[in-house]
């Protein structure tokens, strides 16, 4: 990558870097200056909305190649000006792993994915054969060569996208929070690759990360960004200044536990043992009497590639309360996502039952999949796990009055509750920016909000802190904690452990079947599956007892 040595590991030189994507107000990043020696892993912390992607981005070309807006200063990678250097050409030597990983992926079979890359770059044929099942292999994936993409978790994909980045061995290798949709054994197999990778000095290494506790051992440096994009500080890891600790932790970012020594003020929350999204408040406790979301005996197949079916869920029974909160865990793969779209109505299990309570105040239950979607709206609310998938305004405000049932011009007037909403999120600036073009972290924020204006009785999220800050991360709780004590029913799919000591029972799948149906810290003190030491570093449980007991209710068919 350097004059002396094109085939080595690269440096990364940036003076006075800042780039403005088209059409928005302000830079995502300003100022960025710092100097990265060749094999060295940086871990870049900042924010949600701070300009952490759009580095990466840069780093990998598509910032100013592919992304229209304004470039200043400099950026270099080697001996290569981003700028001025073929988007091809830095094709082959950064690998870059995105933040959504399904956007990443072209081919049909994860065996003819990893090799895409490797035919584009001219690779014979006998080198492609050997290097795929080197590459899944590294990832935990392997035998998946003959399996379709489209069948894969959202886990099973992130690790499909990080042997894609893997295989050709490029000199610098990007890494967009890398182990967000990963179980807690996928995050310490991704974890240990990372760790080998930097240990062998081979690669230089950014990574973006949210899961700090895993992130921080690996690096060698950090750069400190704020929530404008401007630059706190870049020092090496084990010497980050208190100063510069407390900065980063105004800014609403997660900070690492080994750093909350360090600094003051908004570090607190971190140091005190409590869930930061808890700090000061105690959640109010809500009678947990009817039920209004019922599963019973569950069994969902989808096909496998030819070979028969997959059994996706298998006899899986869930009753969810009034004013519960419901924490669902598992492995990559276990049924999670598949229960929440059963339980929404948008598919139907091959056996079993789904009812949802017809009307808040009592009655009968009623297949949520016979609802028109207007009666379903104000029953069951479903949050994707990819927040662009349930979009349909053409700006954030829009957005947020659409779920509403608004219409999707409103008239000026109409706007200020969509506003309020939408301040309340931090996303007052970008009411009129579109949804797709908003960051992963605010996409994820604009999907809440759009669901504060008319709260339905039961609501589903689907990795509901993935992508966010800490002060995202208080916002959602906080709007949770209010909707739970109107009486509203939640299940929360997650693999973001600081969640669940927020909820009152936790359920868990491993290979569609229910594993463990029970208390926060009855899970966390002996998960029914192998998790990762970092996984169990981000947590600290404070009291939790068993809910109440909860009647049965009596499901009747749907009318």
């Amino acid at each position: 990558m350097s004059a002396d040595d094109p085939t080595g590991p690269p440096g990364i030189a940036a003076e006075d870097f800042g780039w403005t994507y088209r059409g928005r107000p302000r830079p995502a990043l300003q100022g960025i200056s710092f100097c990265l020696e060749p094999g060295r892993v940086l871990l870049v912390l900042g924010p949600s909305g701070s300009g952490k992607s759009t580095l990466a981005r840069a780093l990998a070309g598509l910032v100013p190649h592919v992304l229209g807006g304004t470039w200043r200063g400099s950026l270099r990678v080697g001996d290569a000006e981003i700028a001025s250097t073929p988007a091809r050409v830095l094709g082959e030597r950064v690998g870059l792993v995105f933040q959504d990983p399904e956007s990443q992926l072209v081919m049909a079979r994860a065996g003819d994915e990893v090799a895409f890359g490797l035919e584009n770059r001219g690779w014979p044929l006998p080198a492609m054969a050997a290097r795929v099942p080197v590459a899944l292999a590294q990832v935990g994936l392997a035998g998946f060569e003959p399996r379709s993409t489209a069948t894969l978790s959202g886990g099973e994909q992130q690790r499909l996208a990080i042997a894609d980045v893997l295989a050709p061995a490029p000199g610098l290798l990007v890494f967009d929070e890398p182990t967000a949709n990963l179980d807690p054994p996928g995050m310490q197999a991704t974890i240990e690759q990372l760790a080998r990778l930097a240990g062998r000095r081979r690669h230089t290494i950014v990574l973006v990360e949210h899961r700090l506790e895993a992130a921080l051992p690996l690096a060698d440096d950090v750069l400190l960004i704020d929530e404008a994009g401007r630059q706190l500080a870049f020092s090496p890891a084990a010497s980050v200044g208190p100063e510069a600790v407390e900065l980063l932790a105004r800014t609403g970012a997660w900070i690492p536990r080994a750093w909350t020594g360090a600094g003051t003020g908004a570090a607190e929350d971190q140091r005190s043992g409590r869930p930061p999204f808890a700090a000061g408040n105690a959640r109010p406790e809500p009678p947990r009497t009817q039920a209004v979301l019922v599963a019973e005996a569950l069994r969902v197949d989808y096909p496998s590639d030819g070979s028969g079916r997959r059994r996706a869920l298998d006899g899986v029974s869930l009753h969810v309360a009034a004013g519960e909160r419901v924490g669902l865990v598992g492995p990559n793969g276990a049924g999670k996502s598949t229960l929440l779209l059963a339980l929404a109505g948008l598919l139907r299990p091959s056996v079993g039952r789904v009812a949802v309570l017809d009307r808040p105040s009592g009655g009968a239950f009623v297949d949520p999949a016979r609802l028109a979607a207007r009666r379903l709206a104000g029953r069951v609310g479903l949050v994707f796990q990819d927040p662009e998938l349930g979009f349909v305004g053409r700006t954030a405000l829009l957005e947020v009055l659409a779920s509403a049932g608004a219409a999707l011009r409103p008239p000026a007037e109409d706007r200020a509750p969509g506003e309020r909403v939408l301040d309340r999120f931090g996303l007052a600036a970008l009411a009129d920016v579109d949804p797709f073009r908003l960051s992963q972290g605010e996409q994820r924020r604009l999907s809440l909000a759009a669901l504060a204006l008319v709260p339905p009785a039961a609501l589903l999220l689907d990795e509901p802190t993935f992508g966010l800050d800490r002060r995202g991360t208080e916002t959602v709780l906080g709007l949770l904690d209010e909707l739970r004590a109107g009486g509203q029913a939640q299940l929360l799919a997650t693999h973001d452990p600081r969640l669940l000591p927020a909820c009152d029972r936790v359920v868990a799948l491993d290979g569609g079947r229910v594993v463990f149906d029970g208390a926060p810290r009855a899970f966390l003190a002996r998960p029914p599956y192998p998790v990762a030491a970092a996984w169990r570093a981000e947590v600290s449980l404070g009291s939790s007892d068993p809910p109440a007991a909860i009647p049965e209710p009596e499901v009747e068919p749907a009318g």
